[in-house]
């Protein structure tokens, strides 16, 4: 599946700095411009912004902290009958005991964040698509390929060769099961409970 962040070198490299320290609070966000095609505001088509862009957000999430327990997720008054969100805030609750916090607007003119925070002890991690940020100071850069490599596994692996699968199905789907969960529970004006 195409969860692209999954291929930043940066990720194994976040990883690596996380080993042994589970994360305690992660505060995600995608703070941007609406997508220039017509389908993106109609919810019926592109089921809002946290199906359709945060969800590689929720994706590195639970890549960096684990499986989601429950979302509460608090949408902006929409006016327009149809329309997504254009703006969101959710607390999540990981079934580690991490708290987490996502944020999410397509209200700007231009991407302004968009990104992962991560916090365990002694260590701050920020992952963007482009770098990681160590404890505010150290900057690592990507490699930028991330979107090429995964085009080159999803072509083998339907080629029936080798290939570095790193969102299979199952995993996409709980990612995508945690992303309907945020949008029922911001439609609901509810928590969610997210099965095992």
């Amino acid at each position: 599946m195409g969860h692209h962040w999954r291929y930043l070198d940066i990720v194994e490299r976040a990883r690596g700095l996380l080993d042994g320290r589970p994360v305690r609070l992660a505060l995600g966000h995608w703070l941007d411009k609406v997508p220039p095609v017509a389908w993106w505001l109609k919810r019926s088509m592109s089921g809002g912004q946290i199906l359709e862009q945060a969800v590689h957000v929720l994706d590195l999430a639970r890549m960096l902290v684990g499986e989601v327990a429950m979302v509460h997720a608090v949408p902006e008054e929409n006016t327009v009958d149809g329309e997504v969100d254009r703006a969101t805030a959710a607390v999540l609750r990981f079934a580690g005991g991490a708290a987490g916090l996502l944020a999410t607007s397509c209200l700007l003119t231009r991407k302004h964040r968009v990104g992962l925070e991560v916090c365990a002890d002694g260590i701050a991690l920020e992952l963007s698509e482009t770098r990681l940020l160590v404890d505010g100071e150290r900057v690592i850069e990507d490699d930028g390929r991330a979107k090429t490599r995964v085009d080159r596994e999803f072509i083998d692996a339907v080629q029936g060769k080798d290939a570095d699968v790193r969102a299979p199905y199952g995993e996409a789907l709980r990612t995508h099961r945690l992303a309907l969960a945020l949008a029922r529970s911001a439609t609901e004006r509810r928590p969610v409970m997210l099965d095992e």
